[in-house]
């Protein structure tokens, strides 16, 4: 990943920059920090007449602030003592290109560190940084990204062994185009189940080139949870399954992935394997390739104490009979996932209506009388949301969707909340069962009398790449026939709409014949019309 470019021009009118927030840019850009890998990012000073592109700094609470020696001594302190998490940690050190670029063309924190301090924060300050947030969203959604793509990731559909003469087509390919300046291609990571595979024949490629032996790798699942910054490009050949499962391999950093339709269901795969040389040519190429930043949900169990669930069980290993009530409140925390398309709590093989409860915010929104219940990110709108009577929601709108299932009351419908939300939903304690969670379909589990599960935004959104700007609208109406007629109407002569137009004249007639006559036509409706007098031309008031 160090040969990532970045190209993101500043915006065709200069007077943007006046009307955003002067401290939202930051100063020299730290190319450094995303040069080196593993490191982490160093602290820049930067002084008024580098922030915002020139534009001077207002004074805000200049008294009350802290000098440069304070703050330099506080930093001191807090790399001394301080010890983040491994979560923060793996953040700060991440060589991914889209998690780590953002952060130094924008100064998130310092913004949010601004409105915490400042008690009297201005209406039109407040507008400023909205808008100047709301702008920079915008630019970075518009802009295409190059880089050099030299490490291909391809994941291959399961249980398709046609597939796996296509992986072998697009492999050798990948290996054999000359790129970068080389007379040969890009590393290729293939399923290592394929190895052995007499169908890929992995010795009789690599024995085309010597070179090939080095370039020809297999990923496995423990490699892409280890070192995600090792693909440039992810590949996957297959449906939306396939997809899925890519998300599943990377629970952190996602590199870029391109989805070509060769499965079931093609939501997610928008791009033609027949295509595939012109389509990696574009984005391996000067065009680069824009990508949409998918939200993903971060998914914790927390069990209660004496809760006898376990973390992995069989919905046939279940009973309808009445649980234990835990009595102690105490939480210990379980499995954590990384969701793409949706959470559902469901009441599992249970006779029982599911109870749970649900909470925005640490805050009790409603108890849930239900079969269960459905978490889902704008991107699996389209999948178990949607025939539970969820809306369809554009990928790029960050929003958490709550489906009920078969819910107990009429009013209790389907609702999209805020994605800053942090949603919670627990088991009563003192409810007649428990239920089951599944993530993405996989990873079903059983929860407990007192057993929760927490839902936040990702901090590692799934970057897709982009085949065009209408992609999603495409999608649906590809794959749902989204109002689209299942039959096409007829005209006003009575013929079909595929018949012939050389065998009528321009009204409609059959040529050589009379013009058609109708036994109800506009004409007499039109004729028995008559004025009620409370017309526009006709009142006298």
């Amino acid at each position: 990943m160090d040969d990532y470019r970045f190209q993101f021009s500043p915006p065709d009118s200069a007077n943007h920059f006046h009307s955003m927030s002067p401290n939202l840019l930051n100063g020299p850009s730290r190319r450094d920090s995303y040069r080196r890998r593993n490191s982490l990012p160093t602290a820049v000073a930067s002084s008024p007449s580098n922030q915002g592109l020139g534009i001077p700094t207002p004074e805000i609470n200049s008294r009350n602030g802290p000098s440069a020696s304070e703050l330099s001594a506080a930093i001191s302190e807090l790399s001394r003592t301080g010890t983040p998490s491994m979560v923060q940690l793996a953040a700060l050190t991440s060589p991914c290109f889209f998690h780590r670029r953002f952060g130094d063309a924008v100064n998130i924190e310092k913004v949010l560190d601004e409105i915490k301090e400042d008690d009297q924060l201005s209406h039109s300050r407040l507008m400023q940084t909205a808008a100047s947030v709301r702008e920079v969203s915008r630019q970075l959604q518009r802009r295409s990204t190059k880089q050099a793509v030299r490490n291909v990731m391809i994941v291959t559909k399961a249980r398709d062994n046609a597939l796996v003469d296509l992986t072998r087509e697009l492999a050798e390919w990948l290996l054999v185009k000359p790129r970068y300046g080389s007379d040969v291609g890009v590393n290729v990571y293939v399923d290592s189940k394929l190895r052995r595979s007499k169908r890929f024949d992995a010795d009789s490629l690599t024995a085309k080139d010597s070179r090939f032996e080095s370039m020809l790798r297999f990923w496995t699942p423990a490699l892409c949870w280890a070192s995600p910054e090792l693909f440039d490009l992810v590949i996957t050949l297959g449906g939306d399954g396939t997809v899925l499962f890519t998300s599943w391999l990377f629970q952190r950093i996602v590199p870029p992935v391109m989805s070509f339709s060769l499965g079931s269901l093609g939501f997610l795969t928008n791009f033609q394997f027949n295509q595939y040389k012109h389509q990696l040519d574009r984005i391996m190429g000067d065009a680069g390739m824009r990508v949409t930043m998918r939200m993903r949900f971060t998914c914790t169990v927390y069990r209660a104490a004496a809760s006898n669930s376990s973390s992995s069980l069989n919905a046939t290993n279940t009973s309808d009979s009445v649980c234990p009530v835990i009595s102690n409140p105490t939480k210990i925390e379980g499995e954590t996932h990384e969701v793409l398309n949706e959470l559902v709590i469901d009441r599992g093989p249970s006779s029982y209506i599911s109870s749970l409860d649900l909470y925005a915010n640490d805050s009790l929104v409603t108890r849930i009388s239900a079969d269960g219940i459905i978490l889902s990110t704008p991107t699996g709108s389209t999948a178990y949301s949607l025939s539970a009577g969820g809306s369809l929601v554009h990928p790029e709108i960050p929003a958490i969707l709550l489906t009920p299932i078969c819910p107990h009351t009429l009013s209790f419908r389907p609702m999209i909340l805020n994605d800053s939300m942090e949603l919670k939903v627990s088991v009563p304690t003192k409810g007649r069962g428990g239920g089951f969670v599944s993530f993405d379909g996989k990873g079903r589990i059983q929860l407990g009398l007192g057993d929760e599960v927490v839902v936040r935004a990702s901090k590692y959104p799934f970057p897709t790449v982009l085949s065009q700007p209408m992609e999603w609208f495409d999608a649906i109406s590809r794959t749902l026939r989204w109002n689209t007629r299942a039959a096409d109407q007829k005209d006003w002569a009575g013929r079909d709409a595929d018949d012939k137009d050389d065998e009528f004249d321009e009204d409609g007639a059959a040529k050589g014949s009379k013009e058609p006559e109708f036994d109800i036509d506009f004409e007499d409706e039109m004729d028995s019309v008559r004025d009620s007098g409370y017309s526009g031309s006709s009142s006298t008031a």
